[in-house]
C-alpha cells in the first residue's frame, strides 16, 4: 500500500511519501515514490505516485523521455501547473491502455506539485482516469493512497497561513498516523520542503526505519496525546437527556 500527502500554504508546499510497495509475512519491498524535476530557475515540479508500480514507473520514464528529447508536450513547455496535470494525466492513461489485460488495467494515481514563474505555486491530484483536482484554502491538503488515517490531523492543524515548518510537522505526524494504522506503510519516508518563488527543490529529507528523529516524533506525539486526553472534561450529569432512554429492542 502507499501513503503520500501533498500540502500547500502560503509559504510554499510540503510533500510527503512513504516508500512501501508490499507487505507481507516473508517480504517487504521498497521503492521512491517521490521524483523531482528540476527544470531550472523558472519552473521546479514534484511528483508523488500511487498505484500499480509498473504504471506509476512507466508514466515517470516517459515524462523523464519527454524532457530529455525536447517533446513537443512536456514538463519543460506546459503553461501552468494545471497543464501540466493533463499532460501527466494523459501519459498515465497511456500506459494504463498500453498494459490492460481482459480489460483489467493497472490504475495509478499522482499528485503534482510545482510552480512556473510568474504564477503561484499549485498541488494537484490527478486520478487514474486522467481528470485532477487542486487544493483549496478550506483544505490546503491532498491526499493519495491509504489517506483516512491520516486526515484527521491535517483537518486539524492546517490553514493556508501555517507556517511550512509547521506543515512538515503535520505532514509527518499524518505519515506516523497511517504507519501506527496500517502495517502495509512504512519508511524510508521522505520529505520535501519548497518555499514559495524559491524555484529550489534543495530541502528534502529521507527518513529510514531506524531514524532516531521519527522515533522522537512519534514518542513526543504519543505523550501529547494521552496527556490532552487526560485532560478532557469529565461526563456531567445535567447533560443527561430529559426522558428516559429505552433500547430500540426493548418491550
Amino acid at each position: 500500500m502507499t501513503y503520500c500527502v501533498a500540502i500547500s500554504v502560503a509559504a510554499g508546499m510540503v510533500l510527503c511519501s512513504d516508500s512501501r510497495t508490499n507487505a507481507g509475512v516473508d517480504q517487504i519491498s521498497t521503492y521512491s515514490k517521490m521524483f523531482r524535476f528540476d527544470l531550472g530557475p523558472s519552473r521546479q515540479f514534484v511528483v508523488l505516485t500511487a498505484g500499480n508500480l509498473a504504471t506509476t514507473q512507466a508514466s515517470i520514464a516517459q515524462m523523464k523521455k519527454d524532457v530529455r528529447q525536447n517533446a513537443a508536450v512536456s514538463l519543460n513547455t506546459v503553461q501552468t501547473v494545471g497543464d501540466a496535470a493533463d499532460y501527466l494525466g494523459d501519459v498515465s492513461r497511456q500506459q494504463q491502455e498500453k498494459h490492460a489485460v481482459g480489460g483489467m488495467g493497472f490504475h495509478a494515481s499522482f499528485i503534482l506539485g510545482g510552480q512556473i514563474e510568474g504564477q503561484d505555486h499549485r498541488i494537484v491530484m490527478i486520478y487514474p482516469e486522467g481528470n485532477h483536482i487542486t487544493s483549496s484554502k478550506d483544505t490546503p491538503f491532498l491526499q493519495i493512497g491509504e489517506s483516512k488515517y491520516g486526515k484527521p490531523i491535517l483537518d486539524r492543524i492546517l490553514t493556508l497561513d501555517t507556517p511550512l515548518d509547521t506543515a512538515a510537522l503535520c505532514a509527518l505526524v499524518s505519515m506516523d498516523s497511517t504507519m501506527r494504522s496500517n502495517l502495509t506503510v512504512g519508511p524510508p519516508i521522505e520529505l520535501m520542503l519548497y518555499k514559495t518563488g524559491t524555484f529550489s527543490m534543495q530541502t528534502h529529507y529521507r527518513f529510514g526505519e531506524d531514524s532516531s528523529f521519527l522515533r522522537d516524533l512519534k514518542r513526543s506525539w504519543d505523550s501529547r496525546l494521552k496527556e490532552a486526553f487526560h485532560q478532557l472534561p469529565p461526563l456531567r450529569l445535567d447533560d443527561q437527556p430529559q426522558a428516559p432512554y429505552e433500547s430500540p429492542g426493548a418491550y
